[in-house]
């Protein structure tokens, strides 16, 4: 491992903190890309226009000449965060300008697999549907459009993911990564697209003396659903998304927030009013996801959609059940995952380039986050099976997968694919998350071709583990406020939180937990003790060592004390 400080460019630093930013976040900023305080500026004038979107003036007439028409709208959801978050935002979003017959579909992970599938298509037709809205997913549904088509639906695909070779032929596409869309912000969620094109069709419904200026719906209430599904969805944080996920935040921390969403914070043990993207990433996202995993999604989408509080506090309190048995079934199989992984070289030896593992015991809904887990230890790109439980696929291996910086996982597949034809059955993702179907005795064959495709790709300074940081953190920076003040901010994917590296010297260390498997130490800093804690590490740490942390607060009978987080050590 090497750790490595991020450079700050000192002009951007001097004239962030000349406009009035704290210095220690005008160091910060400048390291991540800020070069002017007006690109802190988060207001929603922000924001970047709807226009830039390629198709989102088709969708908005579309849109709005269905509901003049009162034409049955049902959205097709995706089974994951960002796209529960998506279908909730497009409901309360037509809701809220006045379409009187919207409903939803949420695919099954197992039985119907991703995507506006023709069966999907088909069970939206028979619910009576006119318009067929696609939230999060449906850019790579050509058969699926095509026969929500032959069946006489309009369709309105809005997604963010990366395009195939033939774009389906809807009535409309946005998405900000189709050919010839000049929109900036290319990161966008799913949710995030759902939430422009909701104020494209308030424009054309104003255009159309529905509303004016005056009388028109607020949407501003649904940032907090485009905050939670961005933030979940792991998408880079760039200006655009910040802001976003910074106007979302406000307005939970003021209180104004779906049931579902407080509900959800009370459900994690998580304090709203200082609600911060981690609640987002690591308290809400996963209990939401985790319906999506071994349930069904729509128990996510529900308590999203519910205004009801006392619904909603059920629904959060059977998502955080469902997440507690995720937990455990993730535990065995993290651990069956990591031996066989593991397995595949020596103690004193370099794990191969990549990754592939199947056990026909693993639960393919939550093979994603075991391959996330894997590469994290083991610093490789990873892939992890399971057997599908589809009914006629007992014979298909079912993947996900996660990469490491400098490995396109979505662009290896296609390698394995026109290198190996027929292997993939099917895949589709992006640079650092893909998913694949394979037969099962064509398993070996890509588990070759994957890690062929690692050996030509990866070097070895791709292969060591870096943890980029934020270099010292000075000792007056050292407490429970500035840890507050950080933690307000928005960070995430492409914008990484803070992290800073210096030697240390141990004082002493212990295993904690249950399984004792967490190291707590006790190290000198900068001339004071400070307590620190190593997550899921159990080896012990020399007298003197270079340490990456993050800063926490610890609370106990009272009393705030600064505690590092240790992200990893260079020894």
């Amino acid at each position: 491992m090497k750790i490595v400080a991020r450079d700050i460019p000192p002009r951007a630093a001097w004239a962030l903190e000349q406009a009035g930013v704290h210095p220690l976040l005008a160091r910060l900023y400048a390291a991540r890309g800020v070069r002017a305080h007006e690109e802190l500026d988060d207001g929603l004038g922000r924001l970047l226009p709807p226009s830039g979107l390629k198709g989102i003036n088709d969708a908005a007439r579309l849109l709005a000449g269905a509901m003049a028409q009162n034409k049955r709208l049902i959205i097709v959801a995706d089974y994951d965060c960002d796209g529960a978050t998506a279908c909730a935002v497009g409901v309360r979003g037509l809701r809220l300008l006045g379409a009187h017959n919207v409903d939803y579909l949420v695919p099954d992970r197992v039985t119907d697999g991703y995507g506006l599938t023709p069966p999907i298509a088909r069970r939206v037709a028979e619910r009576g549907a006119d318009v067929l809205i696609t939230v999060d997913n449906g850019i790579a549904s050509v058969e699926g459009v095509a026969e929500a088509k032959a069946l006489g639906l309009q369709v309105v695909v809005t997604d963010h993911h990366l395009p195939g070779p033939a774009l389906p032929a809807a009535d409309a596409i946005v998405n900000p990564n189709q050919p010839g869309c000049t929109f900036e912000s290319k990161s966008i969620a799913g949710v995030g697209v759902m939430f422009y094109v909701l104020l494209a069709l308030r424009a054309e419904l104003r255009a159309r003396g529905v509303f004016d200026a005056t009388t028109q719906p607020k949407l501003d209430p649904l940032l907090t659903l485009v905050a939670l599904g961005t933030v979940a969805d792991v998408v880079r944080l760039d200006a655009n998304n910040r802001r976003l996920v910074a106007q979302g935040l406000k307005r939970i921390r003021a209180g104004q927030m779906p049931a579902g969403v407080a509900a959800l914070f009370t459900a994690a043990g998580r304090k709203a009013p200082a609600a911060t993207t981690f609640d987002f990433g690591f308290a809400l996202g996963p209990r939401i996801n985790a319906a999506g995993r071994l349930a069904d999604m729509t128990l996510g989408i529900e308590c999203l959609l519910t205004d009801d509080a006392g619904r909603a506090a059920e629904l959060a309190a059977m998502l955080d059940g469902i997440n507690r048995e995720r937990r455990e079934i993730e535990g065995g199989m993290r651990d069956q995952a990591m031996l066989m992984a593991e397995s595949l070289f020596q103690e004193d030896e370099e794990p191969p380039p990549a990754i592939s593992v199947f056990d026909p015991d693993f639960h393919e809904g939550v093979v994603g986050i075991v391959a996330s887990r894997i590469k994290d230890k083991l610093h490789r790109p990873t892939f992890v099976f399971a057997a599908s439980s589809a009914p006629g696929k007992e014979h298909e291996l079912k993947g996900s997968g996660r990469s490491i910086p400098g490995f396109h996982l979505r662009d290896a597949l296609d390698l394995v694919a026109k290198r190996h034809p027929g292997v993939l059955l099917k895949f589709g993702g992006h640079a650092m998350a893909a998913g694949c179907t394979v037969a099962e005795e064509a398993f070996e064959v890509f588990e070759r071709a994957l890690a062929q495709v690692a050996q030509e790709w990866l070097d070895a300074s791709t292969l060591t583990r870096r943890i980029e940081t934020d270099g010292p953190l000075a000792p007056e920076y050292c407490r429970a406020d500035m840890v507050d003040t950080l933690h307000r901010e928005v960070w995430g994917q492409g914008f990484a939180p803070p992290t800073f590296s210096e030697e240390v010297q141990v004082l002493s260390q212990r295993l904690v937990g249950e399984a004792k498997n967490h190291l707590s130490l006790k190290l000198m800093h900068q001339g004071s003790p400070v307590d620190a804690i190593w997550f899921g590490h159990t080896e012990q740490l020399p007298a003197r060592v270079l340490l990456a942390f993050r800063l926490d607060v610890n609370e106990w009978k009272g009393e705030r004390k600064v505690q590092f987080l240790v992200e990893g050590a260079q020894l």
